[in-house]
């Protein structure tokens, strides 16, 4: 069934102000999986704003088909048919380049710059787009994997994770006025402590570049600062350590704790009971888990029960700026994704030209 249009910035004041500061730095966002009504939709909504420039990558003619039928604008909606693109033959010998210094064979690299995700990931690791959004169309396996076969990392990481950034409308008491960001949902099953700090202090950054404030982060367990020792207790406090270790040294304005109960975590009455001199005070708006399943979990009961909007799986760890949403997102969801997507893009932007 078609999805009615939501006139997505003018539904959320916290993506009113990201868009009105996106408009002093227009970003270029590429559709990995353009040809969908829902990307087609956001596409034309972001467009309208004046603070992103989207990029859809698929049929030139089915995209405007789609578009024509659901009567929407796309002017300033770039389309791009990877295969018949003026910088397809370029994109395959920089292809070739990389193959030869990984020391790997490829026979074809077109086959593999054909498929969109490769492609717009080629777009955005030589600087023709600024962030991409994609999985609309995708497996999750297929999606993420050539975004870390085309992008570098980040100096200094040895792995790639994400986070998903959650606005709860029906609770603006919970997170940073009904912000939460979750981690890892989406990538790294089982996370080792070096991992679990990883994803605290990228997390929190992406946090901080969101919502200008603070971040608070809790690193969720079945206990709260040892009251049952086990090893995932004794795992999560060594990552704890680490990670503000880590902050220290990068003068990152976070504060950390853990483990802690998700009742610590987010509701201040508990946290006065089970964690009375923790600087979170229950007002955590970063939740760091220690495993996929029950990042995943929480994300849809959230969504599910709560009413919870999510805003992608943005990739952590990678040198530009990615995310992934599910096969069943909503416009509201893509384009939520690539509001946040362009402000990472401009907030790395600025760290660059801050060396």
């Amino acid at each position: 069934m078609p999805e009615p249009s939501q006139s997505i910035p003018a539904t959320d004041s916290v993506l009113a102000s990201l868009l009105d500061g996106l408009r002093k730095h227009t970003k270029r966002i590429v559709f990995s999986d353009g040809e969908d009504e829902r990307v087609v939709r956001a596409a034309s909504e972001l467009a309208a704003t004046e603070a992103i420039v989207p990029i859809l990558l698929g049929n030139r003619a089915a995209i405007h088909g789609l578009a024509e039928k659901l009567r929407l604008n796309m002017e300033f909606v770039g389309v791009v048919e990877p295969a018949r693109s003026d910088d397809f033959d370029l994109f395959c010998e920089r292809y070739r380049k990389i193959a030869r210094y990984r020391r790997v064979k490829v026979d074809s690299p077109g086959e593999i710059l054909r498929i969109p995700v490769y492609f717009g990931a080629m777009m955005l690791q030589y600087g023709y787009a600024d962030g991409l959004v994609g999985g609309n169309l995708s497996l999750p396996s297929a999606f993420f994997r050539g975004l870390f076969h085309m992008i570098r990392r980040l100096p200094g990481l040895d792995a790639v994770g994400s986070c998903l950034p959650m606005t709860l409308p029906s609770r603006p008491d919970l997170g940073s006025g009904g912000t939460l960001f979750l981690a890892d949902c989406a990538v790294i099953p089982s996370p080792t402590v070096s991992q679990l700090a990883m994803l605290t202090i990228e997390t929190a950054k992406v946090a901080a570049a969101l919502l200008g404030e603070k971040p608070r982060v809790a690193i969720i367990s079945h206990t709260t600062r040892g009251t049952s020792q086990s090893a995932l207790s004794q795992r999560i406090a060594a990552a704890v350590s680490l990670a503000r270790d880590q902050a220290r040294r990068e003068h990152l304005p976070v504060e950390i704790d853990g483990e802690m109960e998700m009742d610590a975590a987010i509701h201040p009455a508990s946290a006065q009971q089970k964690a009375p001199n923790s600087a979170l005070r229950g007002r955590a708006n970063v939740l760091i888990f220690p495993d996929q399943t029950a990042a995943h979990a929480c994300c849809k009961l959230l969504e599910h029960v709560v009413g919870g909007q999510p805003s992608g799986h943005h990739l952590l760890g990678l040198a530009r700026p990615a995310a992934g949403v599910s096969r069943v997102a909503t416009t509201r969801t893509i384009a939520q994704a690539a509001i946040v997507t362009a402000v990472r893009a401009a907030a790395y932007r600025q760290f660059i030209l801050s060396e």
